[in-house]
């Protein structure tokens, strides 16, 4: 059996972190993989969570199956961080825990090839690769459309505006909810209104992935946009991610939220989501979702969670302002958002500067803001400026 199998390379992030931790330079800079990382260079574990394990161990008196749709309180504290406290949202939709944000996308993928196997979805290029892989996995026709210019660095809002006037009824349109990765741009309200227009004009469905909640301008202005969204569109697609926020990467603590003004509809999509569930990992692992409920069960740790968010959103933007103000060129930085942001570079280039600097970035151009220092600012600056990325000031 195993003969005809070829042996698979480490995924390209996974190879830039093997990469930058065996390099030997005291000075190099990790602005590849999408990890937070603080003053020190680490990626702390939150008081909040350190709190709220100890809690768990002390009183958890069971560690048996929690079934497939993981811990449903949990799912169900989330809502109000996500659609608003009081929200008629919080009735309209039905959750399920999922491995992480990863698995909630996965999840959602087999529900689109089960409600509506015909339908495409829509992606806007430069996006994240992994988007790509879950929806071909799960056979999904997959529709890429220019959405970025690097070279400007802004949005190309004409040619959203045309791929969702020209998207045939009932196809899904995926958009990131904020902080986009990998450009860390965001649309205006002003054009989440014309696109809000637009698929209930052409009753089109939202894909909404929400992975970084309060690391671009604050948990509550995070999800304005997606809060106008789903009060116009009769149903949506939504995906959210603990790992950041909270800090459980490799506790992988995500969620599916379908969200419909059907109620029939609504009991049924949730079924199914389950029955979808269940081949792919039976139920989900237990403890990052239940870490996150012991904190928004308590207003002590709640405050604490959310004080801590707020820092490390100030640090984000913090190194964007000193990247941007470390050269003019760079002025874009400042007003993007979220973990990341990406520069027009060759493959060659992003290598170049692995490789004579110590500063890693992905192939694609894309660099982790949280990854840097602001003291790191003018390296950075002065690697781009040789390898031609820059201009020289």
């Amino acid at each position: 059996m195993f003969e005809k199998l070829q042996e698979q390379q480490p995924g390209a992030l996974l190879g830039l972190l093997i990469a930058f931790k065996a390099d030997p330079r005291p000075n190099k800079i990790d602005l590849g993989v999408g990890l937070y990382r603080d003053e020190t260079g680490n990626t702390p574990v939150m008081r909040a969570v350190k709190a709220a394990e100890r809690h768990l161990q002390e009183t958890q008196q069971s560690k048996s199956y929690i079934g497939r749709e993981g811990d449903l309180a949990f799912v169900e504290l989330l809502k109000p961080i996500i659609f608003g406290e009081g929200s008629e949202l919080i009735d309209k939709t039905v959750g399920l825990q999922t491995p992480g944000g990863c698995g909630a996308i996965r999840l959602a993928a087999d529900v689109i090839a089960t409600a509506s196997p015909d339908a495409s979805i829509w992606l806007g290029t430069p996006g994240w690769i992994s988007h790509n892989l879950f929806f071909e996995y799960s056979k999904q026709r997959i529709v890429e459309y220019p959405f970025f210019d690097l070279v400007e660095q802004k949005i190309m809002f004409d040619k959203v505006l045309e791929v969702l006037t020209s998207a045939p009824e009932g196809d899904v349109i995926l958009l990131h909810g904020c902080c986009h990765n990998p450009t860390g741009v965001n649309f205006t309200m002003d054009q989440w209104r014309q696109i809000t227009d637009l698929l209930v004009e052409r009753n089109l469905v939202p894909f909404l992935d929400l992975a970084y909640q309060g690391l671009g301008n604050g948990l509550e202005e995070d999800v304005e946009p997606l809060r106008h969204v789903l009060s116009r569109v009769d149903e949506a697609i939504i995906t959210y991610s603990c790992d950041k926020n909270f800090g459980l990467y490799r506790d992988r603590v995500g969620v599916l939220y379908l969200m419909s003004r059907n109620p029939e509809h609504l009991k049924i999509a949730g079924s199914n989501a389950a029955a979808c569930a269940a081949p792919s990992w039976g139920m989900p692992p237990d403890h990052g979702g239940a870490i996150v409920r012991t904190i928004l069960e308590s207003e002590e740790l709640t405050a604490m969670w959310k004080a801590e968010l707020v820092q490390m959103c100030a640090r984000v933007n913090g190194n964007r302002a000193a990247l941007a103000e470390a050269h003019p060129d760079l002025a874009f930085v400042k007003c993007q958002g979220g973990l990341f942001s990406t520069l027009n570079m060759s493959k060659e280039t992003a290598k170049a500067l692995r490789q004579n600097y110590g500063i890693y970035f992905a192939d694609s151009g894309r660099m982790n803001l949280a990854g840097m220092q602001p003291s790191d600012a003018k390296t950075i600056v002065d690697a781009l400026i040789t390898e031609g990325v820059l201009n020289a000031l």
